[in-house]
């Protein structure tokens, strides 16, 4: 999930939608909440990182973070140092240059999955406003499946 941006109702309504998940990352631009959280889960893992919006929080949380789940590496950012705007190529090669197979980044608000030469590519959207967006990785030593979930609050 990423860009709750203080909305800490949405943020519990996507960890209460997805009861089986056991890892939570949070892309940024809502570290606050997410921090807030952390004791409430102490049967997932909550992982969030800084993004632009997150004053202050730049100082006790990284803007970036590897992940390995069942034997795929994650790389995951808020995106706004990669310039995820203005398009995906510097991100994708941050992705690619530490050997992830999966990459996570925030900032845009806009939801998508993609697949380009081994690398899966997901922006969750942003779960503050009025069509608030999470993404689901689901990881198995199978294969990978991302998908996009509407937020019905």
């Amino acid at each position: 999930m990423s860009d709750t941006h203080g909305d800490e109702y949405a943020l519990r309504h996507a960890i209460a939608y997805q009861p089986q998940a056991k890892l939570v990352i949070h892309l940024g631009d809502g570290a606050r909440e997410v921090l807030d959280l952390t004791d409430e889960y102490p049967d997932r893992r909550l992982l969030p990182i800084a993004g632009n919006c997150d004053y202050g929080y730049s100082a006790v949380l990284p803007d970036s973070g590897i992940e390995t789940v069942a034997g795929y590496r994650i790389f995951f950012t808020h995106g706004h140092r990669y310039g995820v705007k203005m398009g995906l190529y510097k991100v994708c090669c941050a992705a690619r240059e530490r050997d992830c197979q999966i990459l996570l980044f925030g900032h845009t608000h806009m939801p998508l999955t993609e697949y380009e030469d081994g690398l899966y590519i997901m922006n969750p959207g942003s779960l503050a406003g009025h069509r608030p967006t999470y993404g689901i990785l689901d990881i198995t030593q199978a294969g990978i499946v991302t998908n996009i979930m509407e937020l019905g609050l």
